[in-house]
């Protein structure tokens, strides 16, 4: 069975929603699943050098008050999978183009996207940053980045035509799919559901 995830590696609640679909696929076992990431980039006009993440939180909702309220919520989340975010060390918002770049060419894109979330969001490392990027190529064993990054906004576009709007997106079989960071046994149950629809 084939799930395809349409994520940013900006997005905390993808990072909370990896986890659980994790947890997800050892409730389904005895499915044999095929994983793939799709690009969803948050922020398509996110300037090439991203920008103070400060700046962008405060520009997207209103005030930092505002925002520290939803990261509270997300770091709660987040104790409950094992992640321990560090928003509070975070300086920039990336453009999270190079990022999807490598998940599209690498042998094991869960790897891939595993490191990059970490890098950001437990590390505050800059994933926008090329010498970031180059690193967790090397460390993830994509051979022959940079030379190897190929264009996926037309992946992109294929995602958005599909009438997502919100990440994580569960697809399934490219017939259904639920969007949402739902726990394990919801997941397990949609997976569980749309297998036995084939």
């Amino acid at each position: 069975m084939k799930i395809e995830v349409a994520s940013d590696v900006v997005c905390p609640w993808c990072y909370i929603g990896k986890r659980r679909l994790e947890r997800a696929l050892a409730l389904v076992k005895d499915l044999d699943v095929e994983l793939r990431w799709l690009p969803f980039q948050l922020n398509p006009g996110m300037p090439k050098a991203g920008m103070l993440r400060a700046e962008y939180r405060k520009a997207k909702f209103g005030s930092l008050e505002r925002s520290r309220e939803l990261d509270a919520r997300v770091i709660a989340e987040g104790k409950g999978e094992g992640i321990d975010f560090a928003f509070d060390r975070i300086e920039r918002t990336p453009n999270t183009s190079a990022a999807h770049q490598l998940i599209a060419v690498a042998p094991d894109q869960n790897k891939v996207v595993d490191a990059l979330f970490q890098a950001y969001f437990e590390e505050a490392r800059d994933i926008g940053d090329p010498g970031v990027i180059a690193d967790i190529a090397r460390r993830c064993g994509v051979e022959g980045w940079p030379d190897s990054a190929r264009d996926v906004s037309p992946l992109e576009e294929e995602v958005r035509a599909m009438g997502i709007s919100a990440v994580p997106t569960f697809i399934f079989e490219r017939r259904t799919g639920i969007a949402g960071a739902y726990p394990p046994e919801q997941l397990a149950a949609a997976i569980r559901q749309a297998s036995s629809a084939r």
